[in-house]
């Protein structure tokens, strides 16, 4: 068994002083927690921008104290090891700089201070690797620039973070004319969030107590005013928490991190519950997902097979799975426009006003001063209204992308469960770059891609399915059919246009393989997974997995066995056939073909229809209960389920579980086994019927197995 580490935000409405029993309301509770974080933000603050200096930080990258011990993992206990406590202004016994706090509040904001510079050395190893292999043009690298940096770079490093590190140094290179030494000269010390993180505290600061399946306790002194003086402006604060439903009853909770939103405490609770440990290697049924543009997600199930059984090392049944999110790629694209036009506007005001702010003391200037009074008041306003929708609008965006992130991840993981997946086979981002100038929904396909990969691994660590990463690098070129050494695939627009250039469609001129590009590149991934799985590596600290080598091997398909249907059963059990043909009639003819009988119909002057015009709807109909729309007629289109109680709307595929009515997903539907697998034994009735099953008689003998004549 295992631990999943999950986060759930609450909020603490009200708190009762434990002293008095007296009510604590929100917005007094607020303002104590802000005083709070404003202490910890102060004291964090001073040790980062004492220590963001390359002495410093060499000294903690070294990772040995001043007495010659190693560090300890923990960052306050790390930080005082080397001697680099709060700030002088703040003293624990009460006396320096007029503010008491706790040696329990500095314990807290020294650990925050020791995570923070902990993550810039990771940042600054990046930046030294980037400096250390400059390349002749920084905008686009070859080969031997990409190699030589991934050797030098921490393992797991994406694309997008070498981007925004090399566009970084290229900013201080254009500036200064030189590139810059150290990561203290890329970036300015690390702004320090108000914050309290509760982690590094025990029971004198802080206690949390689960008091039923939906409900907990947290304690926790906070300070009476904003400069506490003395132990006695210092009270304990009982703030009672309703948790979510996504807090299973068996989670354990730890101490949660305070702080501040919308004017209201928010809790940050993270909890953890215990699942079932998935194993890095030994699986035989893996899912592989291709990474799309429109098409967010394109996948295929795989089983690894004896070669000595099937023709090829990888078997798929040739059924691709797809998560299409063109519309809501599309909804985002224009969110993210109107964001950058809003933006532009907001700039354009806060120009126009700072040309307001004119010191030129002539005659000239003060009448310009005099003309601005009245319009500086309209500009302030429609700044602060453009300001405050281009938030709205930022905030918008950020919720699609989390839900769209999301319901991709519910969606893969189903698939695996219901095939019977062990593993979910990714395409690594570290290793996955783009060719070109990527805009549209090319460029946000991308960016959401980090937050579905995170999504993938924590509902699938629930289902006890694993999540690897495989290298992305020609995964569309070769053929998956071909194998290792196989041809180039042949990228054209469709299967009838074989002759011109495209992107969708993928053909293979040596085999004739003909399907889509996405779930070529999908076998492909699978088959490296599958192959190479003995290679999986995990990381130490996150425990990510992810395959480094590349092992090929040729794809093959097979169809799933279908059910035999009640006929097929009675046939086969009384040797006759499925399907009989009928007695071939007499050629000879005694007597004329009689005629139909005549149908006569009441004349219809009304009637001004044909009789060939379909007397069903073949198209849905408005939706009833809307202004305008009639009654709905019986049609072959699917119609939508009452929503159940609680709730509003028109309820869609209950199979898809997507989230978005908009998104093309394929059903999530079980299906048996298929090519590969063991064979099957013949039942003893056909034991002696020497022409049964002689394909599964084929496959035992070339295994090298006795034929059994009755099934196991």
């Amino acid at each position: 068994m295992a631990a999943l580490v999950a986060t759930a935000t609450c909020t603490g409405h009200r708190a009762v002083l434990e002293a008095s029993g007296e009510v604590v309301a929100g917005p007094v509770l607020a303002e104590r927690v802000a005083w709070l974080t404003a202490l910890m933000q102060a004291m964090t603050a001073g040790i980062v921008g004492d220590r963001w200096n390359t002495r410093d930080l060499d000294v903690l990258a070294a990772g040995i104290g001043a007495d010659g011990r190693v560090l300890p993992v923990k960052g306050w206990m790390a930080i005082r090891r080397l001697g680099w406590g709060c700030a002088p202004g703040v003293s624990g016994g009460g006396t320096g700089g007029g503010v008491y706090v706790s040696d329990r509040v500095r314990r807290c904001a020294e650990e925050q201070a020791g995570r923070m510079l902990r993550a810039a050395l990771h940042r600054r190893g990046i930046v030294a690797a980037i400096l250390a292999t400059w390349p002749q043009d920084p905008r686009r690298r070859d080969q031997v620039e990409w190699k030589a940096l991934r050797a030098a770079l921490p393992q797991g490093v994406a694309s997008a973070e070498i981007h925004n590190r090399t566009r970084q140094v290229r900013a201080v290179l254009a500036r200064e004319g030189a590139l810059p030494g150290d990561i203290t000269q890329v970036e300015e010390a690390p702004r320090v969030a108000a914050q309290a993180v509760l982690a590094a505290a025990d029971k004198q600061l802080v206690t949390l107590t689960r008091t039923g399946d939906s409900g907990a306790m947290l304690r926790v002194q906070l300070p009476l005013n904003a400069s506490p003086a003395s132990r006695k402006d210092w009270a304990w604060h009982a703030i009672a928490i309703t948790l979510p439903p996504t807090v299973p009853t068996e989670a354990e909770l730890c101490t949660p991190t305070v702080r501040i939103a919308d004017g209201k405490v928010r809790i940050d609770l993270p909890f953890q519950t215990p699942i079932p440990s998935a194993p890095a290697c030994g699986h035989t049924v893996a899912l592989g997902l291709d990474w799309g543009v429109n098409t967010l997600l394109t996948g295929t199930i795989a089983r690894l097979c004896d070669e000595r059984v099937c023709e090829g090392r990888v078997c798929t049944d040739g059924r691709m799975l797809r998560y299409d999110a063109t519309v809501i790629s599309a909804k985002l694209h224009r969110l993210r426009a109107h964001r950058q036009h809003l933006a532009t506007k907001r700039d354009h005001f806060a120009a126009l006003l700072s040309g307001l702010d004119t010191t030129d003391t002539t005659d000239f200037g003060r009448d310009v001063c005099d003309a601005g009074d009245g319009r500086r008041v309209a500009l302030e306003r429609r700044h602060r209204v453009l300001a405050l929708e281009h938030e709205r609008v930022c905030a918008r965006i950020r919720h699609l992308d989390h839900a769209l992130a999301w319901s991709a991840a519910r969606w893969a993981v189903d698939q695996a469960v219901a095939l019977g997946a062990g593993v979910i086979y990714l395409e690594d981002l570290a290793t996955l770059e783009a060719r070109g100038v990527r805009r549209g929904n090319a460029a946000l396909s991308g960016q959401v891609r980090g937050m579905v990969i995170e999504a993938i691994r924590h509902l699938a660590a629930k289902d006890g399915v694993a999540v690897v990463t495989v290298p992305a690098r020609g995964t569309s070129r070769y053929c998956p059919r071909c194998g290792e050494g196989g041809s180039v695939l042949r990228h054209v627009p469709a299967p009838d246009r074989l002759g011109e250039r495209g992107w969708k469609w993928a053909y293979c001129p040596a085999c004739g393989l003909s399907c889509d590009r996405d779930h070529a590149a999908a076998e492909r991934i699978a088959a490296r997974g599958l192959l190479g799985q003995r290679h999986t590596w995990t990381a130490p600290g996150t425990g990510v997995r992810s395959i480094a080598v590349v092992a090929e091997g040729n794809v093959t398909r097979a169809r799933r066995p279908k059910k035999p249907t009640r006929a097929a059963r009675r046939a086969r059990r009384t040797r006759t056939d499925v399907h009989p043909r009928p007695q071939a009639r007499p050629r000879n003819k005694s007597r004329p073909t009689p005629k139909r009988r005549q149908i006569s119909r009441p004349a219809t002057p009304s009637r001004t229809t044909s009789s060939r015009v379909p007397d069903r709807r073949t198209v849905p109909a408005p939706v009833p209960g809307t202004p305008g729309a009639g009654q709905r007629p019986a049609g072959q289109a699917p119609q939508a389920s009452r929503p159940p109680a609680g709730r509003t709307g028109l309820v869609r595929d209950p199979h898809h579980r997507t989230g978005f009515h908009r998104v093309a997903a394929t059903p999530v539907l079980p299906l048996g086994a298929y090519g590969g697998g063991p064979p099957r034994a013949t039942p003893a009735r056909f034991a002696g019927n020497p022409q049964a099953n002689t394909q599964n008689r084929r496959r035992y003998r070339a295994l090298g197995l006795t034929w059994p004549c009755r099934a196991s």
